[in-house]
C-alpha cells in the first residue's frame, strides 16, 4: 500500500439531491428525479461539489442536496 494511501484512506462520500415535498423533512418529491451529483474520495471534495449545486439551485427553497457518508455503509468498523 502507498504511502499516500495510509495517510489519506479513500471516503467514499456520495453527493445526491432534489426537490422535497416539504421543507421540514427530507422526502423527496420524485425519486426518479433525483439527482446523483457524483462519488469523491474524500469529505472535502464532496462538500466542494455540493456547495457548487446548492447555489446553483438556491432559488428553488424546496431543492436539497445531501453528502452521503457511503464508507460508512459499505464498512461501518470504520470510523472517520
Amino acid at each position: 500500500m502507498a504511502a499516500t494511501e495510509t495517510q489519506n484512506p479513500q471516503l467514499l462520500h456520495l453527493v445526491i439531491g432534489g426537490e422535497l415535498r416539504h421543507l421540514d423533512a427530507p422526502v423527496f418529491r420524485d425519486l426518479s428525479k433525483v439527482e446523483f451529483v457524483g462519488a469523491f474520495g474524500s469529505y472535502e471534495e464532496a462538500k466542494k461539489a455540493w456547495k457548487a449545486r446548492a447555489q446553483a439551485t438556491v432559488d428553488n427553497a424546496h431543492m436539497r442536496f445531501f453528502i452521503l457518508h457511503a464508507h460508512k455503509l459499505i464498512d461501518p468498523r470504520i470510523e472517520a
